[in-house]
């Protein structure tokens, strides 16, 4: 059952459940409408009755012997016709004394089982004929001398129910008939709506047919961006532009690592081709010649760990090992291992921290990574002589460390790419990747912080790493 309803279109299935919803709320509202017409036709059959017996009890008169006359000529006839018994009880049982035309022609047998409780109530019986609705109840007669009866007399008046159930089924028929018709209409106007309402998605569909990976700078249409439409619309352009700024990312970085993986591979080919044309060589000759292609492909070895670095950070996969991280000591560790390359440029290397123990919880070789790679940044766009400061700070439920450099700081139109990987200013020292600060940011990331690049009024650049504290 599954299969086959999904195998049908989505207009198809909107219409279905239309029509059926539609079935539903029209057999409901005709069974309602049945039985209020059925209830309303009794309770008039039953009010003409009541009708009938205050007229039969004013009709109905004692003779001068003691019996009954009908006071009233029956000129009516036909199914209007009155039916009317009058029945006396005594020792010997009930007695019919009285009874109209209509009721010696139509008699109803079981209308004697009655008499005993006469009490007003209105009991359908039934004959070969038709089915009557028979009311039984005491009379109240006064003869034409004034005298009060002072007998037990009981009136019985009838009428059959044949005209109310023609009637009941000439409406059955009617909406039978009418039913099948309403619900084909109503499946007909659902299909129309529901094509016209999933137009848009089909000139969605055909216009997102079209983009392909060339042409992801096109986007849907939005007509009315207030209605469900226009949202869906809107979300599937908001996807299309991280799409095309997803490849052209990708683009960039195949470009760029096309370009970093050429230099050292061209190099190494460079050194071999150079040795095998050569003639015979002493042995410092090639030990030279090898230390350049081994220094080649280390530098070859470094750039794919740190793109595996890269990689493993920004897709989450990288494994963490959380802990309580002094933030003083990992900066003092830090400056040990770069002290040397500071030293060479004649830089100062200093530590400037708040009183107390400050601390982070992070993957402590991670984050030591990720400011190890600013400093080096640092101590290479600083020149000689300059001042590198590493600035620890906290705030209620964060910890910063600050990273400033006496460099010439970054142009303001570098500033949003300069966490790209690969990329790197006009004014780059040469040798560098362009992945350290990439490398950082997503060692930062990783450990739920966040490195930002900060206003600086002195000079320079200033880096912010920003971790959460230790609860």
């Amino acid at each position: 059952m599954t299969r086959w309803w999904r195998s049908h279109s989505l207009r198809v299935r909107l219409t279905m459940w239309y029509a059926g919803t539609m079935v539903i709320v029209l057999a409901v509202y005709v069974a309602i409408v049945y039985s209020f017409l059925r209830q309303d036709m009794i309770d008039s059959l039953d009010e003409q009755l009541r009708r009938d017996f205050v007229w039969a009890n004013a009709t109905v008169d004692f003779t001068a012997e003691g019996g009954f006359e009908w006071t009233d000529p029956e000129i009516v006839v036909g199914d209007d016709a009155p039916w009317v018994q009058v029945w006396t009880r005594g020792r010997e049982g009930a007695q019919l004394v009285v009874s109209s035309a209509e009721a010696r022609r139509r008699p109803i047998p079981a209308s004697r089982t009655l008499i005993s409780r006469a009490d007003g109530g209105i009991v359908p019986l039934p004959t070969d004929e038709a089915t009557f609705r028979v009311l039984t109840a005491r009379g109240a007669f006064q003869t034409r001398r004034g005298a009060d009866a002072d007998v037990p007399y009981v009136i019985q008046v009838a009428r059959p129910d044949t005209a109310m159930w023609t009637r009941l089924r000439e409406l059955s028929a009617l909406l039978a008939f009418g039913l099948p018709l309403a619900v084909a209409a109503a499946g007909l106007g659902g299909y129309l709506v529901a094509r016209r309402a999933l137009a848009p998605i089909e000139r969605m569909a055909e216009r997102a047919q079209s983009i392909t990976a060339e042409r992801l700078s096109d986007r849907l249409p939005v007509h009315n961006a207030d209605d469900e439409m226009g949202r869906l619309a809107t979300v599937f352009n908001e996807t299309l532009g991280r799409l095309e700024r997803s490849f052209d990312q990708m683009r960039r970085f195949t470009t760029d690592v096309s370009h970093e993986l050429r230099t050292p591979l061209t190099s190494i080919r460079s050194v071999g081709e150079v040795g095998l044309r050569g003639g015979h060589r002493d042995e410092s000759s090639y030990r030279a010649m090898i230390g350049s292609m081994l220094e080649e492909a280390d530098r070859l070895a470094g750039l794919v760990d740190r793109l595996l670095t890269l990689s493993r950070a920004e897709s989450g996969q990288a494994t963490l090992a959380r802990e309580v991280v002094d933030l003083r000591v990992l900066a003092e560790d830090v400056v040990s291992h770069l002290g040397v390359l500071a030293e060479e440029k004649g830089q100062r290397l200093s530590i400037d921290a708040t009183d107390g123990a400050l601390s982070a919880v992070a993957d402590r070789q991670v984050l030591r990574q990720a400011l190890i790679n600013l400093v080096d940044n640092a101590i290479k766009f600083s020149p000689a002589g300059g001042d590198i400061r590493i600035r620890i700070a906290a705030t209620a439920h964060e910890a910063l460390f600050d990273v400033s450099d006496s460099g010439p700081g970054i142009a303001d139109e570098a500033r949003s790419r300069i966490f790209d990987r690969f990329y790197r200013s006009d004014d780059a020292p040469a040798g560098g990747t362009g992945l350290g600060l990439s490398i950082a940011k997503g060692a930062v990331e990783a450990n739920g912080g966040r490195l930002t690049l900060e206003h600086s009024s002195h000079g320079g650049s200033t880096f912010r790493i920003i971790m959460p504290r230790q609860a």
